[in-house]
């Protein structure tokens, strides 16, 4: 075995190299932001705003948190309108307000020290027809709100606040008993078990109706939604099918539910900005990036409840009617303190994902490092996708995870249940519902601590294809498990793990494992089974490995080459 001490080392020492190149890298031109990219990426264009400039004080805002500057928003944002566009000024202060609908050509620019604050009560945020979780639905609307829009940049170094506490049901687990008690208190209602507590009677009901996940299909009509107003949580900014948008320099935090929701963005850049979100906040993911068309996420901070840079494409049938890829997205020089997933794929990629390069980020204590996730019925092809010098610490779960089953829950979650994460070898027919993930290339991870280094998992009917994993530093509690896997290539990899197993396959096909540095000593370093597998090539240029590779009984002969 290799002395703990030393992998430990190495690993802190890997990942102080990649957090030096993060922050070198930072201080870069943007150009260099499009070196190494492995596929063709257009040079995204930033919004163009006319040089007019207002100040909301010039429309009668006032500052203290006290009074409702919703109307000084508005008028101030139809003044710069008027002439052509222009740019907003938010200085230093607390700003209360209601919603604001974004108009095109329009910069908003919260100066240090400003506190933009949005209302809690939901009178202000009617119900409107928009898109949820890959779903047409009815939602609440959004605190920040545009369509059809040209030109929209958010800048300055101020902080933009969605009150999301006053959306949000809470669930007791996440809260310390005294915060819990704390909670209570301040009003609302706990179901019939106690461990849920709602922000209101009417969440309840909407929360407890029939639904998937958070978008409640049982219900059509627009009155039906309104009886539920409360539970319809909106994302904190939503923009949909709209050119030239840019997010630079600002804090959005404290979402209802996801907290920026691009949808149907082409030219999207997202940079130098930090998003948080309380870690116990249900749904509250940092960004969501939704059928969107070239697209830059670099030198940011998330901080947030559920993942964190979230990369989709429509749900089921209205995603696939859609039928809009997110598509040429560049993510760079990212840290993730907290989340599910630091960059997370799907579980809504009905309309497929393909050319994504994620380099040069930090995950520390993420539920996921890089999670990949999606479920029979989504349908959608993710495809060329290319990641590497990714530094992860203390993963409490998957360090790369890949689940063709997602149920909607976190693997924390999964992993709690009796019979962990969900298998089956029931092929089912093979239709525009069956997802298909393919030609992924991922290299250069460093992970210091994790529960599980990768778990790679397809679907019977239709393997996970052409996946590289190469160049690796992992110390996990537990190795590798790839299931319904075909054309994977392990190359490269220096595991230390003191559970007895490295490498265990089911299913496999067309499997390569190459200069695998593990102290191999027992027959269950490797295992093989499942009577679908064959072309598994196994080599090391330290070891034989067939004495410490345990093949099961399903396994045809000579499906398994030393």
């Amino acid at each position: 075995m290799i002395p703990k001490q030393i992998v430990k080392l190495t690993v802190i020492l890997m990942m102080v190299i990649g957090a030096y190149k993060s922050g070198h890298a930072q201080q870069n031109s943007v150009v260099d932001i499009y070196k190494g990219v492995e596929f063709d990426m257009p040079k995204i264009l930033e919004p163009v705003i006319p040089d007019n400039a207002v100040r909301i004080t010039d429309f009668g805002a006032v500052s203290g948190g006290q009074i409702i500057n919703t109307e000084a928003f508005a008028n101030a944002i139809d003044a710069v309108t008027k002439k052509g566009g222009g740019k907003v000024i938010i200085p230093p202060g607390i700003w209360l307000t209601g919603p604001i609908t974004l108009k095109s050509n329009l910069e908003l620019h919260a100066e240090q020290g400003a506190l933009i604050l949005f209302s809690t009560n939901k009178d202000l945020y009617p119900v409107v027809k928009t898109n949820f979780e890959g779903l047409d639905t009815w939602r609440c609307l959004s605190p920040i709100n545009g369509k059809n829009l040209e030109n929209i940049a958010f800048t300055g170094k101020g902080v933009w606040d969605g009150n999301g506490d006053a959306w949000r049901h809470v669930k007791k687990s996440k809260l310390t008993e005294s915060q819990w008690k704390k909670l209570i208190k301040s009003g609302g209602v706990v179901n019939k078990k106690g461990d849920l507590w709602f922000p209101s009677e009417q969440f309840k009901k909407g929360y407890e109706g029939s639904g998937d996940q958070n978008v409640r299909d049982d219900i059509k009509s627009k009155e039906d939604f309104e009886a539920i107003r409360d539970y319809l949580r909106p994302v904190f900014v939503s923009i949909q099918n709209s050119k030239r948008v840019m997010f630079d320099g600002p804090v959005f935090q404290n979402s209802p539910a996801w907290n920026i929701h691009p949808l149907w963005v082409e030219d999207l850049i997202v940079r130098n900005i930090t998003v948080r979100n309380p870690w116990y906040s249900q749904n509250g993911d940092g960004i969501d990036i939704e059928s969107c068309k070239n697209v830059l996420v670099y030198n940011c901070n998330f901080d947030v409840g559920d993942d964190a840079i979230c990369i989709k494409s429509g749900k089921n049938e209205d995603g696939r009617r859609y039928g809009i890829p997110c598509e040429n997205l560049v993510i760079k020089n990212n840290i993730v303190y907290h989340g599910h997933g630091g960059v997370t794929v799907g579980s809504e990629v009905s309309g497929g994902v393909r050319n994504m390069h994620v380099s040069n980020c930090t995950f520390m204590g993420t539920d996921v490092g890089l999670r990949f996730k999606s479920t029979r019925g989504r349908g959608g092809v993710v495809e060329n996708i290319f990641i590497s010098n990714v530094y992860m610490t203390d993963i409490p779960t998957n360090a790369i995870s890949f689940n063709l089953y997602y149920g909607g829950r976190s693997i924390s979650e999964m992993l709690a249940e009796k019979g962990g994460m969900k298998t089956s070898t029931e092929l089912m027919p093979v239709t525009e519902e069956t997802p298909r993930f393919r030609n992924i290339k991922i290299s250069d991870i460093v992970v210091n601590g994790a529960e599980k280094a990768v778990f790679l998992q397809g679907l019977p009917e239709m393997n996970i294809e052409n996946v590289e994993l190469k160049d690796m530093i992992l110390d996990a509690n537990n190795g590798f498990t790839v299931i319904d896997a075909n054309g994977v290539k392990i190359k490269n990899i220096e595991l230390n793990t003191e559970k007895q197993t490295a490498i265990e396959i089911f299913n496999g096909k067309n499997i390569e494992i190459d200069n695998f540095k593990y102290d191999f000593d027992k027959p269950e370093n490797l295992k093989v089974n499942g009577s679908v597998c064959e072309n598994i090539s196994i080599q090391s240029k330290s070891k034989k490995l067939e004495q410490f590779v345990t093949i099961g009984d399903e396994v045809k002969s000579g499906a398994v080459k030393f």
